[in-house]
């Protein structure tokens, strides 16, 4: 009988620590994929603002547009090794174009003409705008001064415990990048 009340005893608290620690889990890979995918917008949002950064570098004086108004791409030009002109050299680094694939869910860069490789996964939006120099938006490459750009990104898998969006939880990066090289 007392061996009966022992194992009884050692059940329910084997029982209570499995629980535990199977909930434990859970939560460290939500936050896992959390961070993940924190990580992964940021990281896009610095890569593209930093190419940004050298949109119309120039200096020989070549005339082009560092930044060309395009709706379903961010392109971006700098003269980055002085020739004067714009290499499309897949790579030159020189011309920089990033696209949304909405279809796979991801942003890809590509460097000249060359092929386009996937930048980020588990993407759900990337937009961008093209500001003139007082803030206002415009359609004109010549006026570009700005760019403002947002970025949503969502976890690689469902959370089953989490209700809203299918139990996909999303972060969202927003920043307006000034590139020093373009006419004031």
């Amino acid at each position: 009988m007392e061996l009966l009340v022992a194992m009884t005893i050692a059940m329910v608290i084997l029982a209570g620590v499995t629980k535990t620690f199977i909930l434990q889990a859970k939560t460290y890979n939500a936050q896992q994929q959390i961070n993940e995918m924190e990580e992964n917008a940021r990281g896009v949002l610095d890569v593209v603002t930093r190419d940004l950064k050298m949109a119309g570098y120039n200096p020989n004086g070549a005339t082009f547009n560092g930044i060309t108004y395009n709706t379903t791409q961010l392109l971006i030009q700098a003269d980055l090794d002085a020739s004067g002109g714009i290499s499309t050299s897949s790579t030159a680094n020189e011309q920089i174009a990033y696209a949304y694939d909405g279809t796979n869910k991801q942003i890809t860069r590509t460097v000249g003409v060359g092929s386009a490789s996937v930048l980020a996964d588990n993407i759900t939006a990337f937009s961008f705008s093209y500001l003139d120099s007082g803030g206002a938006a415009t359609i004109i490459s010549a006026n570009i001064r700005q760019v403002a750009i947002s970025i949503t990104a969502q976890t690689a898998s469902a959370d089953p415990d989490y209700t809203s969006n299918g139990g996909y939880r999303t972060y969202t990066v927003t920043a307006t990048t000034t590139p020093p090289n373009l006419a004031l």
